[in-house]
């Protein structure tokens, strides 16, 4: 018998209460969990799981209502590339008029691919290497985020090699904590990203003497999975300040790229709406006479996007009952890296309203790790039954590796009643095939 498991204090809210608050989603009695028009077993069974879902309609619909809510200011929407990098996400999202914030040479030229002009891409990071900036400055992007004094001596050599000028943002550490989870906090002065307010502005006079360098402006980001508006006011706040003291120096200023980071509901918490963000927008920098650049990636792909998986087995033992998914954490690691949480649904409508009771939902990795979720209310489900790991368009096939030798798993895009395959499940073959044995080892 299972030991009985103490009562929740803040209980989770069930499968039909995560369905009921995603438009997307939806319980039919005959063809169970469907994602717009599409039933997601027809996907399951087409490809197997686990597999990667994702609806370009939340896509479209989340970035025109950040679009919307930025309306009169001279804001442009550039998409976290590190999101989710899919081509067909970009595509979508570059037609919606989204350009790209990117991280790494690998990045730009998925976004180059996809269709996004030079001119609508800024590239950040801490550790930009030469080859990569030589990549930015041949591509002409319209924007290089700078992380400290070492990067714009180096981007600066190579700009003046290349008789090019780079149009530089110097990216402020405000020193602000977006009371989000400590691996994702970006804006505290113990991060590793950016520059202190207190050096600023002798660097920005720096920047602006020095060859094959334009400084354009400042850009900002101080973690994700925001939830507040209060990180990001008192951010904003300080970034005024400093721009005030830069134009009073006689220094042009105009450029201000936000940042991202806005959350979202994973487990049913108000999510912040793009107006709110606008408002603090409006509020600090609105009428300062600038272009404005916002950064979302997790708050446009996250809820766009989930992981179909499979029961494998039920354990029990004395204390536990093991679902064992044949989905691991090698597909979505968030939960093992950051325990995050992540709505788990069955797929069959008769599977949904079926009693629940306590139980771990694990993968098949030989990791403890390798859990979805601990004391989680499931329905009981037989072995072969389906379920849904939802809000997992963000940081999940994008974060995926083959441990375990375990292939990444397939995906797919629904629109409407539509759906097509965009990437097929990787063959066992490719896990070696850019492996060589040496020479020795053949005689």
């Amino acid at each position: 018998m299972i030991a009985s498991r103490p009562a929740r204090s803040n209980p989770d809210p069930t499968g039909l209460e995560l369905i009921a608050a995603r438009p997307h989603l939806s319980m039919h009695a005959m063809d169970g969990l469907v994602m717009e028009g599409v039933p997601l077993t027809a996907i399951a069974d087409a490809l197997g799981t686990p597999s990667w879902v994702y609806s370009a309609g939340i896509l479209r619909n989340r970035l025109g209502m950040l679009q919307a809510a930025l309306a009169g200011l001279d804001a442009h929407v550039h998409y976290a590339v590190k999101a989710n990098g899919h081509r067909a996400i970009l595509r979508l999202l570059a037609a919606g008029g989204a350009g790209a914030d990117v991280v790494s040479e690998g990045e730009l030229l998925r976004a180059r691919e996809a269709g996004i002009p030079p001119s609508q891409i800024v590239f950040s990071g801490v550790g930009k290497t030469a080859r990569e900036i030589t990549r930015a400055l041949t591509e002409d992007i319209a924007q290089i985020n700078v992380e400290s004094a070492e990067e714009l001596a180096m981007l600066s050599g190579l700009a003046q090699a290349m008789a090019r000028v780079a149009r530089v943002a110097l990216r402020v550490n405000p020193d602000v904590d977006a009371g989000t989870h400590e691996k994702i906090t970006t804006g505290r002065a113990h991060n590793k990203f950016g520059i202190s307010l207190a050096e600023i502005p002798s660097l920005y006079a720096h920047a602006a003497q020095l060859p094959g360098i334009r400084p354009v402006g400042l850009a900002v980001h101080i973690g994700s999975q925001i939830l507040t508006m209060r990180p990001y006011t008192a951010a904003y706040g300080r970034v005024a300040a400093l721009l005030g003291e830069l134009r009073a120096a006689g220094h042009d200023v105009e450029v201000v790229d936000c940042g991202g980071g806005i959350g979202i509901g994973y487990r049913g918490e108000p999510e912040p709406a793009p107006a709110a963000l606008a408002g603090a927008i409006r509020s600090t920098l609105g009428r300062l006479g600038l272009r404005l650049i916002v950064e979302p990636g997790r708050w446009l792909a996250g809820p766009a996007g989930l992981l179909l998986a499979s029961v494998v087995l039920i354990k029990r033992t004395p204390r536990t009952r093991f679902v064992v998914l044949d989905a691991a954490m090698n597909d979505l690691v968030r939960p093992a890296m950051y325990d995050a949480w992540h709505g788990i649904v069955p797929l069959g409508a008769a599977d949904a309203v079926r009693p629940s009771s306590a139980a771990d939902i694990v993968g098949p990795v030989c990791e403890t790790g390798d859990t979805f979720a601990r004391n989680r209310l499931l329905p009981e489900l037989a072995p072969n039954a389906r379920v849904a790991i939802l809000d997992a368009g963000a940081y999940g096939s994008v974060m995926s590796s083959t441990y375990n030798a375990r292939p990444l798993a397939a995906e797919a895009m629904v629109d409407g009643a539509a759906w097509a395959t965009i990437r097929e499940r990787q063959p066992y073959r490719a896990l070696w095939e850019y492996e060589s044995v040496p020479a020795w080892q053949t005689r």
